[in-house]
């Protein structure tokens, strides 16, 4: 007699019909691969507005300051561009004026939680072996964005319980708190659009994040002008809601419609195609390949070109602005002695105006990292979705595979940086007369922040080869950096953990002296990191 296992018969979740049955499996099964990643961005979204509150306070001790700052940042194209506008000299309107950018750091984070559960899950092939069960055919989507949502809403809830901890205003602590948290929910929605789109998880965060760059302009064009175009952009939406200055909540009401219009949209499109399809379709290939594609390095540039051209365009983009902000920043700082220290501190010197090229040069390497990682995990999503074995199938060395890739890690933020350092110098040297000085000077300090870019590179390799599964933790790594280079330069930490990041490590030029010791030190803990990276690689078995 032949007996057969029980099959798994997953129940409908919450009473629902069929369609949904296995949510609520599903979503256990989600939380628990994302039990790391998911409370780190949560937590770190939600306590970067109050951490940017504590250092305001620490910089500016009168409103004298304060109204200095709101009139000087009023009548610079450049910062509003970069940030938006302060619609207030308050206390609360002015710190958390940098920390708008975590609007667009949560829309990153939702895009990226909802298309890897799903768009990736149907591109691997998971999710049409977990549907071949009773897993009903919304199940997977359902959990995804309950769980994303529940994120974006926690980091919101997070977000104001910890500005209302800074003794400012409740209402105002509640609206950014609220609007982070929409942002959430909006770019978690017209992300599972986007994983509606296409079969390539690749195309489906291009759809999504090229949306979100779009928008991104539209605000920054429209607040450097008379704010027309600002309307026309959610992240302009959200900075509209002017926390701690005269509440606008009914601007939540366009967020949440998009959020909702989106997720309805999201399920009709599910309803209306195949699993593993897309809505558009694959064009198809040219009969046999290029002579550029002869070799993994070939392959490795078709893969990654896009991202690369995307990244440097932004680089660029921002250089511009950044450049372009400079001369206004002495007015911004003001003459308080607190200022100069902490800038100084960021920034080793004692010229303000180099201080604020060499520390917004670090932001951008932080930025140039996140691209760095992202090109090194490229090797893990070949491994993962199996075409590297057919790569290696061939006449192709693992050494040789890996370096391809790690050449894009190391040479991509390379030229994003270099182009990045071209247009501050071009714009400041052009804004004082000085092109051949100021050029040079911004060039070298967005060199000599490379080496820290490739310790993340490295970490990432080295991760890659040694425990694959675990290879996602670079951007934890990353982010842990971000938050120890913040709060280390407001004396908030030890030492020797501040030592911990290596962007505190470059000499600080402009206006330091250049030193080759940290520079040298650095490079040869990325060299280390690859090399043991690359080598366990060949040496362990492919997933």
């Amino acid at each position: 007699m032949t007996t057969t296992a029980d099959r798994f018969t997953a129940t409908p979740t919450f009473g629902l019909s069929g369609n949904f049955a296995g949510t609520g499996s599903l979503l256990r099964l989600f939380l628990r691969r994302d039990r790391i990643v998911l409370p780190l961005w949560t937590l770190l979204i939600g306590l970067m507005p109050a951490i940017q509150i504590a250092s305001i306070k620490d910089l500016y001790s009168s409103q004298a300051q304060l109204d200095s700052f709101a009139t000087t940042t009023a009548h610079s194209p450049a910062l509003l561009a970069m940030y938006g506008p302060v619609f207030s000299s308050e206390l609360g309107s002015i710190g958390t004026w940098k920390a708008g950018a975590m609007y667009t750091i949560i829309a990153i984070a939702t895009v990226l939680t909802v298309i890897r559960h799903t768009r990736v899950e149907e591109e691997t092939g998971r999710a049409e072996l977990v549907g071949s069960t009773s897993i009903g055919r919304y199940a997977g989507l359902t959990a995804a964005l309950i769980m994303t949502y529940a994120g974006a809403l926690f980091a919101g809830i997070v977000c104001a319980l910890s500005l209302a901890g800074n003794d400012l205003p409740g209402a105002g602590s509640l609206a950014f708190g609220a609007a982070l948290a929409a942002s959430g929910l909006l770019w978690g929605s017209l992300a599972a659009v986007a994983a509606q789109v296409s079969t390539s998880a690749r195309v489906a965060r291009g759809v999504a994040f090229g949306t979100l760059g779009a928008t991104f302009a539209l605000r920054a064009v429209g607040d450097a002008g008379n704010g027309v175009l600002s309307w026309f952009s959610p992240i302009g939406w959200c900075l509209q809601i002017r926390p701690y200055a005269n509440e606008r909540w009914w601007v939540l009401i366009p967020l949440c419609a998009v959020a909702v219009l989106g997720t309805v949209a999201a399920y009709a499109l599910l309803g209306n195609r195949d699993t593993g399809s897309g809505l558009l379709a694959e064009r198809p290939g040219p009969p046999s390949a290029t002579a550029g594609l002869s070799g993994p390095l070939g392959l490795a540039w078709r893969l990654q070109r896009g991202t690369l051209l995307a990244w440097t365009i932004g680089f660029a983009l921002y250089g511009l602005l950044i450049g372009g902000a400079v001369n206004s920043v002495g007015d911004m700082l003001g003459s308080s002695d607190t200022i100069r220290d902490v800038v100084t501190r960021m920034g080793g010197s004692e010229q303000l105006q180099q201080s604020f090229i060499t520390y917004a040069i670090t932001m951008l390497a932080a930025a140039a990292s996140a691209y760095s990682i992202s090109a090194a995990l490229r090797l893990h999503d070949e491994e993962s979705s199996g075409r590297v074995e057919a790569t290696l199938s061939g006449a192709v060395g693992r050494a040789r595979y890996t370096l391809s890739h790690i050449g894009f890690a190391l040479l991509g933020p390379a030229a994003a940086l270099l182009i990045a350092g071209t247009a501050i110098g071009v714009v400041y040297g052009a804004a004082t007369g000085d092109l051949a000085g100021k050029l040079p000077q911004s060039l070298g300090a967005a060199a000599v922040q490379l080496p820290a870019v490739w310790v993340l590179t490295g970490i990432t390799v080295a991760l890659y080869g040694l425990a694959p599964r675990f290879t996602p933790v670079a951007w934890g790594v990353l982010s842990a950096m971000v938050v120890l280079y913040f709060v280390g330069s407001l004396d908030g930490l030890p030492q020797w953990m501040v030592d911990l990041v290596p962007y505190v490590h470059p000499p600080k030029v402009p206006g330091a002296q250049f030193r080759a010791q940290p520079v040298l030190w650095l490079l040869g803990i990325a060299t280390l990191l690859i090399g043991v990276g690359v080598a366990a690689f060949r040496r362990r078995d492919l997933r």
